[in-house]
């Protein structure tokens, strides 16, 4: 019913993060300044946190998006008031928060752990690719 919702609000809040990274990223480069080590340990071989965090707004948009669609095409959304048809009795309401509570939340969880998991498999892949170069530089 309105399982999407939970995606929707941490993709929010991953963008709003995204955004506020890849400004401090941008002011740094343009000035010239090194970055704090929690931002990035090493610039040179390294994938920026601004761009692994917009990996996982991309996956969670696009994941709510389908599942919006969805939800749209089965009537569970209208265009009007209160705009999911669970909210227009009690019963459904209470079904409804269970069901954001528990798929919702799985859901979220579950793309967040995949995005974590390309995180480290695309860290280990580009120092793999950082270290082979330097064998073969020297």
């Amino acid at each position: 019913m309105a399982c999407f919702t939970v995606s929707v609000v941490e993709a929010v809040v991953v963008t709003a993060v995204q955004k506020h990274l890849e400004k401090k990223e941008k002011l740094a480069h343009a000035e010239h300044l090194e970055l704090p080590s929690e931002l990035t340990e090493n610039t040179d071989n390294r994938i920026s946190r601004s761009t692994k965090l917009k990996w996982l707004s991309m996956m969670l948009w696009g994941g709510s998006a389908l599942l919006a669609f969805e939800h749209l095409w089965h009537g569970e959304i209208t265009p009007w008031f209160p705009f999911l048809t669970a909210m227009s009795d009690a019963a459904d309401r209470a079904e409804m928060f269970r069901e954001i509570a528990t798929v919702g939340v799985c859901m979220a969880l579950l793309t967040t752990a995949i995005w974590f998991g390309i995180c480290k498999a695309a860290d280990i892949i580009v120092n793999r690719k950082a270290a082979s170069e330097s064998i073969t530089r020297a």
